[in-house]
């Protein structure tokens, strides 16, 4: 069935809207989750909370790609649920190492004294990426978005984890220029 539809039947609070999502965007769903969370058990939770949300959330939303707005959900549920879980130790798994790399170029978050600067940020963000080439944004999103590890994310794409590594090491450095460039760091 196509999205619309699907969008359409949350709209009319029609529960098969859930079982068609879960029909269609399950596997995909199940697999950011699992690549954040390293655990079968707790990607399950996520996913169900991603339902859940997407239930309470159509209306008023209306996402126009529900695949990304699906997988949006479900990697902050994910992380939510990540940062719980790992709250008092230190984890040294491939989501702890993503988000450590990336916090030594983007601002934190909880920084930014206000809402548009935070909108500032993911607009500079969002253009950063769109002008990378095609093999480096896909590389950078496996590994920053999707959460693979370095070896998964060579294995998935035909490259060697040298490759992978370098390729991510000078999307990073061409991100902090920019964000030095525009007053961020």
């Amino acid at each position: 069935m196509e999205d619309e539809k699907i969008v359409a039947l949350y709209w009319d609070r029609d529960e098969s809207a859930i079982a068609l999502t879960k029909e269609k965007y399950d596997r995909y769903l199940h697999t950011i989750a699992l690549n954040i969370l390293s655990s079968i058990e707790d990607a399950e939770e996520s996913v169900s909370d991603t339902y859940v949300g997407a239930w309470n959330s159509m209306p008023p939303q209306k996402p126009a790609v529900l695949r990304t707005y699906l997988g949006k959900l479900t990697r902050n549920n994910s992380l939510k649920r990540y940062r719980y879980l790992h709250a008092e130790k230190r984890f040294n798994g491939e989501t702890a190492l993503a988000l450590d790399e990336l916090t030594e170029v983007v601002p934190d978050s909880e920084t930014a004294e206000s809402e548009a600067e935070r909108q500032e940020l993911i607009r500079i963000i969002h253009a950063f990426l769109s002008q990378l080439e095609g093999d480096s944004r896909m590389i950078f999103l496996m590994r920053y978005w999707y959460l693979y590890s370095v070896s998964d994310t060579a294995k998935k794409l035909g490259f060697t984890q040298s490759k992978v590594k370098m390729t991510l090491k000078r999307t990073r450095d061409s991100l902090r220029d920019l964000l030095r460039e525009e007053g961020w760091l």
